[in-house]
C-alpha cells in the first residue's frame, strides 16, 4: 500500500528553532513527486548570524513574506493530506509544533510521520545519512539548506527507499503536537 507523503523542510532564523524563515513542501503520491511548494516566512524575530550564513535568509529576505499564521492558511490543507516526511524529522516536526503552539494555532493532537534519516539507518546501516551524503550517494541534485531543494531531495530519497522495497509501515511514527 502506498500513501500520500507530504515531504517538508524548514529553515529557521536562529538557534531557538521555534520559528520558520522558509518552508519547502514536496508532495509524493503514486511513486512520484506530484507537486511542490516554497515560501519564505517572516518569523517576526531576530536572525542569528550563523543561520543567515547557513541559509542565505535574513530580515530583508523575509520582510514582505507571510507570517506563519498567514502561511498556515495556505499550507494546512496540504499538510493535513498525508503522512509528513522529513530528513531528521524530529527537528522539522519540532519547529512545526513550536510555531503552532507559539501562535496559538490548533491543528491536531498528533500527526503521522516518517524520517528518512531513520529509514536510511535501518535499511542501510554503516553509512552516514546526512542529506548531502545521501544525495551524493544517489546522484540527487541538492542546493543544501534551501528549503525547496532540501524537501525535493528528501522526497527523492524517500522514493528511492520505497523503490528498493522499504515497507513504509515499518517506519511510520506518531508525533505529539
Amino acid at each position: 500500500m502506498r500513501y500520500r507523503y507530504i515531504v517538508f523542510d524548514v529553515e529557521t532564523p536562529n538557534r531557538y528553532n521555534n520559528r520558520m524563515s522558509a518552508i519547502g513542501i514536496s508532495v509524493v503520491e503514486n511513486d512520484r513527486i506530484q507537486e511542490s511548494f516554497f515560501s519564505y516566512v517572516n518569523p517576526e524575530t531576530h536572525f542569528d548570524y550563523f543561520n543567515t550564513q547557513l541559509t542565505g535568509i535574513d530580515e530583508e529576505t523575509v520582510r514582505t513574506a507571510p507570517t506563519f499564521p498567514e502561511l498556515w492558511e495556505t499550507i494546512e490543507p496540504v499538510m493535513s493530506s498525508g503522512i509528513l516526511v522529513a530528513h531528521n524529522a524530529v527537528f522539522d516536526m519540532g519547529v512545526l509544533k513550536k510555531c503552532l503552539c507559539d501562535y496559538g494555532i490548533e491543528w491536531r493532537s498528533s500527526a503521522k510521520y516518517c524520517c528518512t534519516v531513520q529509514m536510511g539507518r535501518r535499511l542501510y546501516p554503516g553509512r552516514k545519512h546526512s542529506l548531502n551524503v545521501d544525495c551524493d550517494y544517489y546522484g540527487i541534485a541538492l542546493d543544501h539548506h534551501r528549503a525547496d531543494s532540501d524537501s525535493r531531495a528528501c522526497a527523492q530519497i524517500l522514493l528511492r527507499y520505497l523503490k528498493d522495497g522499504a515497507n513504509e509501515m515499518d517506519f511510520i511514527r506518531t508525533y505529539r503536537l
